[in-house]
């Protein structure tokens, strides 16, 4: 039986809704799928090769995200985000079904690695756009917060789970084993996506401009949006300065301070169960009020709990720091999230969305070797510094920007 419905017919609270539910499913199999593949992809290259060889395995399975992204969205909004969640799905299905293989057969030579993880980014660039867009059609614009709390949980539940899992695969057989289930996980997708009847594409609001269809258009649109491109750099800004730090940043201040390993995973830890409060708080609530204000002061607690990490006096200090840095996160990365779906124009959701997560998976990975070079002349705790510098600056922005700052 298909899921059915429109996002016009009367509201129904998202948590109790079959579509978005259905469509969670999938996202949360798809996320827990993504980072078991690298997982294994990391573990079958090191196997294969030396370190170098593995860095070129990873580096192909990270380009086609970037390079792909943006037209993945255009794509999306051209022939609708089911059609493009389906036919990606079935896709990365295939290819990890033709990896499995490929490794039981023989050993697979660095070669081969690479040419499945370039297929396997090009196809997840055109997924994740268009999942991303779906909810629009699921569910009503009212509901978009509390939609966007639940996925942001889910991004939590993902991180927490994959490693186990993934490891307990490699574990008990190879990578075989990691790349069968990932295909698993792809086909559960697969399947709630399957029966899930979006309703179309909801009306621009009076006075909305709907861009045309094309990436250009698309680009000219968010550039041209008083709201929305402030809103799109004010995200950028706050995913720059969290992301160098607590991917690069945290393994080297955990070594200076004497945390260790350990230490490292306890603040880790910390800020996922922070994060994951906040997502909590955002769905329970099920609105925003003023998240154009929200926003910045929500960047602020950020800024200020980054810097606290960088310059810990102890774990504890740390691992305190951690947790609010982890609410911070949850609130502003959901009510952020909220605030494209409500504010961009419905034909270009797509294009919008693949926008919003290329800065995060596509540009930013790309200067954590300048993340490194400031750590190593000047220590750990400048890149934390730094990144609560570039969140600030997003504050700014967010305070100068009338249209922004008026937003309701």
């Amino acid at each position: 039986m298909a899921i059915t419905g429109t996002a016009g017919a009367t509201p129904r609270l998202a948590h109790r809704d079959p579509r978005v539910l259905a469509w969670l499913g999938a996202y949360t199999a798809s996320l827990i799928g993504d980072q078991i593949w690298f997982l294994a992809l990391s573990w079958t290259a090191v196997r294969s090769g030396d370190a170098t060889q593995t860095g070129w395995v990873l580096a192909a399975g990270s380009l086609p995200r970037a390079l792909l992204m943006l037209p993945g969205g255009a794509i999306a909004d051209r022939y609708g985000p089911r059609r493009v969640v389906l036919g990606s799905d079935l896709v990365r299905c295939a290819v990890m079904l033709v990896a499995a293989l490929a490794v039981l057969a023989r050993s697979p030579g660095i070669g081969l690695l690479v040419l499945i993880a370039l297929l396997f980014g090009a196809v997840d660039a055109l997924f994740m756009p268009a999942v991303g867009a779906l909810p629009a059609r699921l569910t009503t614009r009212t509901q978009l917060v509390r939609v966007q709390g639940m996925r942001s949980l889910s991004q939590r539940v993902a991180t927490v789970v994959s490693a186990p899992i993934g490891g307990a695969a490699l574990a008990i057989g190879g990578a075989t084993a990691a790349f069968t289930l990932n295909a698993a996980l792809f086909a559960l997708s697969l399947a709630l996506l399957w029966r899930l009847r979006p309703g179309p594409a909801p009306e621009a609001e009076p006075g909305q401009e709907e861009p045309e269809l094309g990436l250009r258009a698309g680009l000219r649109y968010v550039v041209r949006h008083r709201v929305l491109g402030p809103l799109l750099a004010v995200t950028a800004l706050m995913e720059l300065g969290f992301t160098i730090p607590m991917n690069i940043g945290i393994v080297l201040l955990a070594d200076v301070a004497g945390w260790g390993p350990g230490g490292m995973g306890v603040v880790l830890g910390a800020w996922g169960i922070g994060a994951a409060i906040g997502a909590l708080a955002l769905t329970v609530a099920g609105r925003v009020p003023r998240p154009a204000l929200v926003l910045p002061v929500g960047m602020v607690v950020m800024a200020a709990s980054l810097v606290g990490l960088g310059y810990a006096p102890g774990l504890g200090a740390g691992v305190a720091c951690a947790v609010a840095l982890g609410v911070g996160t949850g609130v502003v990365g959901g009510a952020g999230s909220a605030l494209v779906q409500t504010t961009c124009a419905p034909g270009a959701l797509g294009r919008v969305t693949a926008l919003q997560m290329l800065f995060g998976v596509g540009l930013i990975p790309l200067l954590y070797p300048v993340g490194g070079m400031l750590a190593s002349a000047h220590g750990p705790s400048v890149v934390f510094a730094a990144g609560g510098g570039a969140m600030l600056l997003g504050v700014l922005l967010a305070l100068v920007s009338g249209a922004f700052r008026r937003r309701p």
